[in-house]
């Protein structure tokens, strides 16, 4: 509608026909009975920030708080956070935002953009939905989805709506070492892959950690243990570096540490379609634990461990020696390397920032929500091997998969204990 305004540039929020959305439309400085909102498709219509509103207020919810309120998100403005307890609530109240004590309230609230949520994971997938059938762009934190086949309905529904953006929360995509590696990786520094290794038991959990929720490490709460909990990030970056494998066999000790109904303790095997293999070893229960991946290829191997990566490059590649050399135990010449490998500042608010480029600018996504559905796969497909004993072949059976949990939960029968723990830096907890 025609607004009269004193040659100023206002903005004026409303709704278009374009799916109801709303946008920001610029004031034209022009006398009062000339001065008219620019109106036109959405290409030419000028939005000059994100309101964001997060759903959960957990751990990882909070260190996204303090992100948006310490400003480290160039045009993204926390207007609104949400959660089911309500003792949460007044804190944030006090700070100027707007509260919902669920994410339908939030999502229907008309205070935001665009929606992170990091509540418990399977409402990952019915928030996301959600949010996405109310207009809002969307970021997931890890898991994209408790199940492959909750996975795959979320994407679909994100699908369908291309104009809204869809993002995971994977911040090791932006951290030096692992996109170094993959640059190695995928343009072919290291040649044709032989072998991959991961061994990531660094995740030592006393049991005071799995009582300082009900819903922690359990079959209901989470869908799963240390892989979908701890190693969603190691998985994604693991697959976005190497790709996805053929085949699995997962070994795994179901709370073989501690009191929980879930995996607590993983040792998987790995095919690749090119006959290459792997190992990923993973435990909350082992300390001094250890973080050690290591890829070799026909040309070289990379080596990341105590933050450092050490390629070694081979002179002549491995299976060409190997067919020409006539010395049967020379092997070709290598020269080694130590690339350095700063660590991201705030991998967390780089994301968020990448998230609302996208959203204002059309950047694109360093990491798409649907490609979130890799690492769900492949926490699924351990567990799933290692309860059946046997190999799993890739694409996995997401509805036997979630057949097979629904049975879990419903057959549960671990009394779960709870405690009231000391409030400890969670970030210290992050690991890289």
């Amino acid at each position: 509608q025609h607004k009269e305004t004193k040659y100023s540039h206002e903005r004026m929020v409303g709704r278009c026909g374009f799916n109801n959305k709303r946008f920001w439309f610029s004031q034209i400085s022009l006398p009062p009975l000339l001065s008219l909102p620019i109106v036109g498709p959405p290409n030419y219509l000028i939005m000059d920030e994100v309101r964001i509103g997060i759903i959960g207020l957990g751990n990882i919810g909070q260190v996204h708080v303090g992100n948006l309120m310490d400003g480290k998100v160039p045009r993204g403005k926390l207007t609104a956070v949400g959660d089911a307890i309500a003792d949460k609530l007044p804190d944030y109240e006090a700070k100027g935002l707007k509260t919902f004590d669920s994410g339908e309230a939030l999502i229907g609230s008309g205070e935001i953009d665009a929606l992170i949520i990091a509540t418990p994971h399977f409402q990952h997938t019915t928030l996301g939905i959600a949010a996405l059938e109310a207009g809002l762009h969307v970021m997931v934190e890890k898991p994209i989805s408790a199940h492959k086949a909750d996975a795959e309905r979320l994407i679909a529904a994100a699908a369908a709506r291309p104009e809204q953006k869809f993002g995971g929360m994977f911040q090791l995509r932006v951290e030096p070492r692992y996109q170094k590696i993959r640059e190695l990786v995928q343009g072919g520094e290291l040649g044709d892959l032989i072998r991959v290794i991961w061994i990531m038991t660094d995740w030592f959990r006393a049991e005071a950690y799995y009582q300082s929720s009900d819903w922690r490490a359990t079959w209901k709460g989470e869908g799963g243990g240390v892989l979908l909990n701890q190693c969603l990030h190691q998985l994604d970056a693991l697959q976005w570096i190497v790709g996805m494998p053929s085949r699995v066999q997962g070994h795994i000790g179901i709370g073989k540490h501690h009191d929980i109904e879930v995996e607590d303790d993983v040792t998987c095997y790995l095919e690749y379609a090119n006959g290459a293999s792997g190992a990923f070893i993973t435990s909350t229960g082992e300390t001094p634990g250890s973080n050690r991946f290591e890829i070799a290829g026909t040309r070289g191997r990379a080596l990341l461990e105590n933050d450092k990566l050490i390629v070694t490059r081979n002179a002549v590649p491995s299976d060409e020696w190997s067919r020409t050399s006539k010395i049967g135990f020379q092997q070709p010449k290598t020269t080694v390397e130590e690339i350095p490998i700063p660590g991201a500042e705030d991998a967390h608010a780089k994301l968020v920032a990448n998230f609302v480029n996208a959203i204002l600018d059309g950047e694109p996504l360093i990491a798409p929500g649907a490609s979130g559905i890799g690492s769900v796969e492949l926490a699924n497909v351990m567990v799933y091997s290692g309860l059946l004993g046997q190999a799993i072949d890739l694409p996995m059976d997401g509805a036997a998969w979630e057949a097979k949990l629904n049975e879990l939960i419903a057959n549960s029968t671990h009394e779960k204990k709870t405690i009231e723990v000391s409030n400890e830096d969670f970030t210290a907890s992050f690991r890289k």
